[in-house]
């Protein structure tokens, strides 16, 4: 397998020198930009797998590159960690809200950022995979198989309600993405159908009590997302 593309836009040079060092001592194929309007342009020849974004930059910023990038179907599937050195809450919803699938806060720690940045390239390979028509999802102990609606945690069988099973269907077939309310209401009930503001928590907590409480997480004031 080809090695992955990784795109870095911060208006940083010594950020730039040490990520990319970083990077390609890792395998990794590495290109830079120094602002948004550059990283656009690098993104559309280059078409990366993943992009380090710093958000305060000049010219254009990486909530507004974020945002470009979202827009188009094209790159659905790259990645994007937000960098920046603040760790307001709100800055982080920000982040998520717009398209982001990480956040990590400067001074970055190597050993951390590789961790984040393979977990996320594995995820990314599980969500093409399923895109592609897989009907099996096996995340550690737990295996769910959408042809049999089935759900079993280390051998177990796991009844769940229909609605149960396309929540954590939907969460699962995209491991770390943060899908918003919006989202699993239009997938899981459809545009078409009113349900209360609540709904969605009961059954998270339903969901939670049956598979376990440490697969699907809260992400304050944005969604819900699956990690293992």
């Amino acid at each position: 397998m080809k090695p992955y593309r990784l795109l870095i836009v911060d208006d940083e040079e010594d950020i730039q020198d040490f990520l990319s060092y970083s990077l390609r001592k890792e395998g990794f194929e590495v290109a830079v930009a120094s602002n948004g309007e550059e990283g656009l342009d690098v993104m559309a020849r280059w078409k990366p797998h993943l992009i380090l974004l710093d958000i305060m930059m000049p010219k254009m910023d990486g909530v507004e590159m974020c945002r470009i990038l979202r827009s188009h179907r094209g790159f659905d599937d790259v990645l994007v960690v937000f960098l920046t050195a603040r760790d307001e809450d709100y800055s982080q919803v920000n982040a998520l809200e717009i398209g982001g699938d990480d956040y990590i806060t400067k001074p970055i720690r190597t050993r951390v950022l590789l961790s984040r940045i393979k977990a996320l390239l594995r995820r990314r390979e599980m969500g093409l995979a399923e895109a592609e028509g897989a009907t099996l999802i096996q995340a550690g102990d737990l295996s769910i198989s959408q042809e049999k609606r089935t759900v079993k945690r280390a051998g177990q069988d796991i009844k769940l309600p229909k609605k149960e099973f396309e929540l954590l269907w939907l969460l699962a077939s995209k491991p770390g993405k943060v899908f918003t309310r919006e989202e699993i209401f239009e997938k899981v009930w459809g545009p078409d159908i009113i349900v209360g503001q609540r709904t969605i928590d009961v059954h998270i907590r339903k969901l939670r009590s049956a598979i376990g409480e440490d697969y699907v997480k809260t992400v304050k004031g944005v969604g819900y997302k699956f990690e293992f």
